[in-house]
């Protein structure tokens, strides 16, 4: 199956039957970072210099639950996942539409690895859970 071919070069999956449940394999947030300081980009990239982040704290709805929550306003956001590429691939990694359907987004990436990828929040802001599933690899092939 699909899924199977995909999730071949993946680690660190958080539970394989619920993220091959669909048209691909599911990603799932391990951290979500605020840019706290501009990077630069220049045209030789001599000047290349990292944005400066903070991890975003979670709160648990109640002390003994496993995982807690990031409540995001609206704005801009890195999504950091708990899975990883382990081989020579491209993944088609796109936005779940659960996601979507409460306002917010990431771009569709062509990724060689599963580097941060920017979360953009709309309007009402978002509740997110720590390992919920917020993107789909919708297809992997040999770099």
């Amino acid at each position: 199956t699909l899924a199977m071919a995909i999730i071949d070069p993946l680690a660190g999956i958080v539970h394989e039957p619920t993220q091959t449940e669909g048209r691909g394999v599911d990603l799932t947030v391990a951290d979500v970072l605020e840019v706290t300081e501009p990077g630069r980009i220049d045209f030789g990239g001599g000047e290349l210099e990292a944005a400066e982040t903070a991890a975003v704290a979670t709160e648990r709805r109640d002390p003994e639950d496993d995982y807690g929550w990031w409540n995001l306003e609206a704005g801009g956001y890195l999504l950091e996942y708990n899975e990883s590429v382990d081989g020579d691939v491209v993944l088609d990694v796109q936005p779940r539409r659960e996601l979507l359907e409460r306002g917010a987004s990431h771009p569709s990436l062509r990724m060689t690895d599963l580097s941060r990828v920017p979360l953009a929040v709309g309007g009402a802001g978002l509740r997110l859970k720590e390992n919920a599933r917020v993107s789909t690899v919708v297809g992997a092939r040999s770099a």
